[in-house]
């Protein structure tokens, strides 16, 4: 039996029902897991983000045997498979500063429990910065989604509609996103683009910022940089 595996979903309130509608599997794969079977790697990955936690406090047999950098905390297949848990966790402990760096397609739009944390952080003084692609760049919006696979997206009006209590805020871009960045202090989510792939369906890396770590600080300087050459959204 894994016991604390156990007490972690205790303490998180959750059910095997739970993780396993959210790691789309069977319920009795989840109960393997509580009476000690190992589960794959992505499975381990998702498990230890949701509890926010690393994989290796729940299977300490896996500390002679580290498969990835510390930084890493999690590896999501698509940013539509990121649960909203990680988001609101990610964003509502933040207690200096929240970043998000995306093009005109609307991660949050919809999501009502992220707004409000971002409007919540934003009112308790914590610094949010969201930088968007700007609608008069000299690349073609449409070109770029199409060449990404994406369906139609909404136009940066609509974004800036879906952030106007944050709107000044908010600062436009004209440079190509390579990649989606979003932070809450030293924790981040970073979504890998890839041509012919839908933004949503795009792999994404949850890292965590460490002193002698390059991966998080690579990222963190990515968004810096752009929102340094940013002009400030109508």
């Amino acid at each position: 039996m894994n016991e604390t595996l156990c007490r972690a979903l205790l303490q998180a309130r959750l059910t095997e029902e739970d993780v396993a509608t959210r790691l789309q599997v069977d319920p009795k794969t989840v109960r393997r897991w509580l009476e000690g079977r190992v589960p794959y790697l992505r499975h381990r990955w998702a498990i230890a983000a949701m509890l926010g936690v690393d994989e290796t406090d729940l299977w300490p047999q896996l500390r002679t045997t580290r498969t990835r950098p510390d930084e890493v905390l999690a590896i999501y297949p698509a940013r539509d498979t990121v649960p909203q848990d990680v988001w609101l966790r990610m964003l509502g402990s933040t207690q200096h500063e929240i970043g998000i760096l995306d093009d005109t397609w609307l991660p949050f739009a919809g999501d009502q429990r992220i707004m409000a944390v971002l409007a919540e952080r934003a009112g308790a003084g914590i610094s949010v910065r969201i930088c968007l692609r700007d609608p008069d760049t000299p690349v073609a919006r449409n070109a770029v989604r199409m060449e990404r696979g994406d369906a139609p997206a909404a136009s940066v009006s609509d974004a800036l509609d879906v952030y106007a209590p944050l709107r000044e805020k908010v600062r436009l871009h004209q440079g190509m996103v390579y990649s989606s960045i979003y932070y809450g202090d030293d924790e981040l989510l970073v979504s890998q683009l890839a041509y012919g792939i839908p933004l949503g369906q795009a792999p994404v890396l949850h890292l965590r910022r460490l002193e002698d770590g390059d991966m998080g600080a690579a990222y963190l300087d990515a968004f810096e940089h752009t929102w340094a050459t940013a002009r400030q959204a109508g």
